[in-house]
């Protein structure tokens, strides 16, 4: 479709899906009646018109603080379908984050959901001249006189967006602490929408749910831009995706699509899956021979995908690298799981594969159109750095040449960050992270990422994170608590005893099961959950 268009922008796309696709069904809360393309199109309009009046201009910031709901894409496509940049802020954020993140992008305007309205509430920055609340569109305040929204309103100016144009900026949630603005284009954006499309078909039949925040690349490109491309629709959650929420709305929405981050699926294979195969001992001692634990994990995977709705065909994993245990079960289950792998700065997809093609352990090849090279190898391993070059990857971060500058070359390769080896058919392992990555007293390189995905195998472990402290390995626990005071509810004044011994063996268990220079010195009980960012990756700066 975008080739014919040879038009990669926002508008352009919704235009042609509104003209292929106008009565297709677009966005909905799970339950909820959806609102159609055409009838999207025309609330889009009539809030480029409302911004017209706030005074918005082509090349302004507009800030979008919101869960997700229907009302999330008509408030970003109003923005930059108009010229103007959308800077979508992680709910999650706190309210210091937020200043800093509307004042940094010296936004005019924000949309901001009710639930999140006491993080603007009180001080915000100068630059700020309109609060706008995203259920209804009316003004919250204004230094001027307010505007309502008409919903017949349609745009005075008659805006020209190219693809090379600011659509928005994105600031990271990154585990190393420092928030970043990535400036992405309509072309950046739309080409890796489009090439994601290459991957996995899709069309007008298909049901997204929404389990991410749209203000996240990986879900804004993925689960907002693609299904536009295929005049497919997406259904939200008015309540952040507990079991509570989530299962009933996979039972009404039967959805074709999701995505995920691997923390999700994990927590269903962990907490619910093997528990129940350790349960009694005949199953347990079958679990552990390969052909039985295969027939066993089969049998489970029709159980979970029945209750994903029993209509997925994609249920896409991203965000951080999925634990080998848990990918051995889904390959086994023959569950439809696709692994894909990017960066906020590359709008996200570098590289993937669809259900169908998924190499274990790996994330596939490199996306059509982009090119992944590793930049000096070591001549032992073949191991090095994952660089990335494409019409995919971002302007640079806003008002930061000089950081700009340290990852992207003259040449325009970006440096990942990540470290990764490429097997004979082009399929990329990513390794771990550049700035996590250990270096042991002989030289060797130790990724922590690897320990900790062996250390969340054993039993009652819920998160790790391996750090070093004076030149040895400490692992600091998370443990599932609620079932270990479950199992040992008759001993709980012997609790500490418990942890004590679980501890060591833990520790005895990591150390037969990783290479000699990867060993453990120290296991250390970590009483609570690990500070997360939105797509569930341990905050590894809180803690080093």
């Amino acid at each position: 479709m975008l080739e014919e268009l040879n038009k990669y922008t926002f508008p352009a796309i919704f235009s042609e899906t509104v003209r292929k696709h106008g009565n297709s069904m677009a966005y909905s809360f799970a339950g909820e009646e959806p609102i159609s393309y055409a009838d999207a199109a025309r609330k889009i309009q009539a809030l480029s018109a409302f911004l017209e009046k706030t005074g918005i201009n082509p090349g302004d910031r507009v800030a979008i603080l919101s869960t997700n709901m229907p009302h999330w894409p008509i408030a970003y496509f109003s923005i930059t379908f108009m010229g103007a940049v959308a800077v979508p802020v992680l709910p999650d954020f706190s309210g210091t984050e937020v200043f800093n993140v509307l004042e940094h992008s010296e936004a005019k305007a924000v949309f901001v959901s009710s639930g999140l309205l006491s993080k603007i509430e009180g001080t915000r920055p100068e630059t700020i001249k309109t609060g706008i609340q995203i259920e209804d569109f009316s003004v919250i305040f204004s230094d001027k006189e307010p505007v309502k929204f008409d919903a017949e309103a349609v745009p005075a100016g008659n805006y020209e967006v190219k693809e090379d144009d600011l659509a928005s900026i994105i600031y990271t949630s990154g585990t190393t602490g420092r928030s970043k603005g990535v400036m992405l284009t309509h072309k950046n954006i739309s080409f890796n929408a489009q090439r994601g499309k290459m991957i996995q078909d899709i069309d007008e039949n298909d049901r997204f749910l929404s389990v991410l925040p749209l203000s996240h690349t990986y879900e804004n490109t993925l689960g907002l831009i693609l299904p536009l491309i295929g005049g497919s629709c997406v259904y939200y959650l008015r309540k952040p995706p507990t079991p509570p929420v989530l299962l009933p709305a996979l039972e009404i929405v039967k959805p074709t699509m999701m995505l995920t981050v691997p923390l999700i699926i994990e927590k269903v294979y962990f907490n619910k899956i093997l528990p129940a195969f350790r349960e009694k001992a005949v199953l347990r001692f079958l679990y552990k021979i390969p052909l039985f634990r295969k027939k066993l994990n089969a049998v489970a995977g029709k159980k979970i995908y029945k209750t994903f709705g029993g209509n997925l065909k994609f249920f896409g994993i991203g965000g951080s690298k999925l634990n080998r245990t848990v990918e051995r079960f889904l390959r086994e289950a023959k569950f439809p799981y696709a692994i894909g792998y990017g960066l906020t700065e590359t709008a996200p997809l570098l590289a993937g594969a669809n259900p169908g093609e998924t190499v274990f352990d790996s994330t596939g090849p490199a996306i059509n159109g982009i090119e992944l090279k590793i930049n000096n190898p070591d001549k032992k391993t073949g191991e090095g750095e994952i660089w990335a070059k494409g019409p995919n990857v971002m302007k640079g971060y806003y008002k930061e040449p000089g950081l700009t500058a340290e990852v992207l070359t003259p040449d325009g390769w970006l440096k990942t960050g990540d470290l990764g080896i490429f097997d004979d058919n082009n399929n990329l392992f990513i390794k771990g992270r550049l700035k996590n990555m250990i270096v042991g007293a002989s030289g060797e390189n130790i990724y922590p990422e690897e320990i900790e995905s062996v250390i969340n195998n054993f039993q009652y472990v819920s998160e790790s994170l391996v750090i070093e402290q004076k030149g040895k390995l400490v692992a600091l626990v998370h443990l599932n608590m609620e079932e270990l005071e479950k199992k040992y509810q008759h001993m709980k004044d012997d609790m500490e005893k418990i942890y004590e011994e679980l501890l060591d063996e833990l520790k005895e268990y990591v150390n037969t099961n990783v290479n000699k220079f990867s060993q453990i010195n120290k296991v250390v009980l970590h009483p609570v959950p690990f500070q997360k960012t939105a797509t569930l990756k341990i905050k590894r700066f809180l803690y080093t």
